[in-house]
């Protein structure tokens, strides 16, 4: 199998230093990107030409052009262009500024619309390529607390969904990874909202359930990936990690479920035909 290019957004930690590690110790190259280039130019030291570290800050535009364009020059091409740059914003419907929720869009849904549209051109003349792109069970589910950051995922979820129907005939391939809670620094990364005391009974209900979440192992999904990235028709949406199916079985079951028991009155609502 030819070693593959990758392009890897937010790869100073978490899961996206875990498959950038996994990509470049199978011998894969890697351009590793990260909003400090100090968080990723290790991997030069360890791993030497296979990998081209460089900053990136995803909410700048040119920056996003140049460095996709820097790195398809520098390898030649690109086969992998995985978008996991983001971050969430802890806090209520009420409590967040409309400021705060257009920079977690900015970061979490344009920033991968950015990435994604530098990329494209490239991969359409090659013939060849794909898109990865991380939501989480959060893109299928919502809870309270975190709605800005399941709202962010729902939308990257409708996204890719239309771009793969849009791109498959010139060869490229769409995958969302939908990775369930792991043992990351990804909170650490987060923001947090001034809170109101009217929530609080809420907020420590969210609070006991997060403490009680099974919390995945990140190591684990490397070779999951790997096998993604690795599959002649990779699926458009992969679940990562056990937790992910049940609330998609439960949360599916519930919307038709309601669907179902409305379903007389949606008809009536359909009206006789137009001419």
């Amino acid at each position: 199998m030819d070693k593959r290019v990758w392009f890897i957004t937010g790869a100073s930690r978490g899961l996206g230093r875990i498959w950038a590690e996994a990509a470049l110790t199978r011998g894969d190259k890697v351009a590793a990107t990260a909003r400090k280039l100090e968080d990723v130019v290790d991997l030069k030291e360890r791993f030497g030409d296979l990998v081209l570290p460089m900053a990136l800050d995803v909410t700048d535009a040119d920056q996003v052009r140049q460095v996709v364009q820097r790195a398809h020059a520098h390898f030649g091409k690109l086969d992998v262009v995985l978008n996991n740059a983001g971050y969430t914003l802890v806090g209520m419907v009420e409590e967040a500024s409309e400021a705060d929720v257009r920079a977690l869009f900015d970061a979490n849904y344009f920033g991968y619309l950015r990435v994604i549209q530098a990329a494209l051109p490239l991969l359409r003349k090659q013939g060849s390529g794909h898109l990865l792109s991380v939501s989480s069970s959060l893109g299928i589910e919502a809870r309270p607390l975190i709605g800005f950051y399941c709202s962010s995922k729902w939308a990257v979820e409708g996204l890719h969904e239309s771009l793969a129907q849009e791109v498959k005939d010139f060869g490229i391939k769409v995958t969302l990874l939908e990775p369930s809670a792991y043992a990351t620094e990804f909170g650490a990364s987060g923001k947090r909202v001034p809170e109101m005391d009217v929530y609080a009974d809420v907020r420590k209900q969210v609070f006991t359930r997060l403490s009680n979440e099974k919390r995945g192992n990140p190591q684990a999904t490397a070779e999951a990936v790997l096998k993604i990235v690795d599959a002649a028709e990779p699926p458009l949406r992969f679940a990562l990690g056990s937790e992910v199916l049940p609330i998609a079985r439960g949360i599916y079951a519930d919307r038709l479920a309601t669907w179902e028991a409305w379903e007389n009155v949606s008809n009536a609502a359909q009206g006789n035909p137009m001419q």
